[in-house]
């Protein structure tokens, strides 16, 4: 099978998204600043829809209610559906529409951020809009990536899209209760993501039945009472 390879230089876009990206990683470093200034521990949360993005950042919020303060941006193309499921659980949310845009970008978060009461919050998450793809080079200011996938996905999913991966400190792999009915070896993605990213922590999670939570949040190194 002959395969036709991107190559660096050819895309006529090329001057416009390194100024682009460029701009994105100043602003970033930016919203890392004001994140540190008021000392707030942000995370960005990435993966597909459907993965267990929402659910994770639930089960967390849950479990740090009334010992951390949690805040969320949660991103989405034009609901607010995943934001008011977190708000339930005591976190402090703001939602970003993209509209278009299948990705969340610094500026959007900065803006974001700037409706939040930093001074009250411990922790913040990012849920970016689900993709496997765009999310991977929009830095947004956060310490830690954290990557949901889901055996629903099948078995090639994360040799696809290995550069998501990249800079992942956790990669959670989700609806482990489902591995036979799909035929996809939650043993084989760890390996496809060690392969990704030999440092990244991977936990098997059932977070429907709220399993793998707690090795995540230790993971964050998060605790609580």
């Amino acid at each position: 099978m002959k395969v036709v390879e991107f190559q660096e230089g050819e895309s006529f876009d090329i001057e416009l998204e390194e100024d682009l990206l460029k701009k994105n990683r100043e602003i970033a470093e930016a919203n890392e600043k004001l994140l540190k200034e008021h000392g707030v521990q942000a995370i960005d949360v990435m993966g597909s829809i459907g993965s267990g993005k929402t659910t994770l950042i639930e089960r967390i919020a849950a479990r740090l209610a009334g010992s951390v303060s949690v805040g969320v941006v949660a991103g989405d193309l034009t609901t607010t559906i995943d934001g008011e499921r977190i708000e339930r659980h005591g976190a402090r949310v703001v939602e970003v529409n993209t509209g278009k845009e299948c990705h969340l970008d610094a500026n959007l978060v900065g803006k974001a951020l700037r409706s939040l009461p930093l001074d009250e919050l411990d922790v913040l998450f990012v849920e970016n809009v689900g993709n496997l793809i765009c999310p991977a080079e929009f830095p947004l200011g956060a310490r830690k990536r954290v990557v949901v996938i889901s055996v629903t996905e099948g078995p090639h999913m994360v040799v696809k899209h290995p550069f998501i991966f990249a800079e992942a400190a956790v990669v959670v792999i989700n609806k482990t209760e489902l591995s036979e009915a799909m035929g996809v070896d939650p043993e084989q993605l760890a390996s496809d993501v060690a392969r990704a990213n030999p440092n990244a922590r991977v936990i098997k999670a059932s977070l429907k039945d709220d399993r793998g939570t707690d090795q995540v949040l230790e993971a964050l190194g998060l605790v609580y009472a």
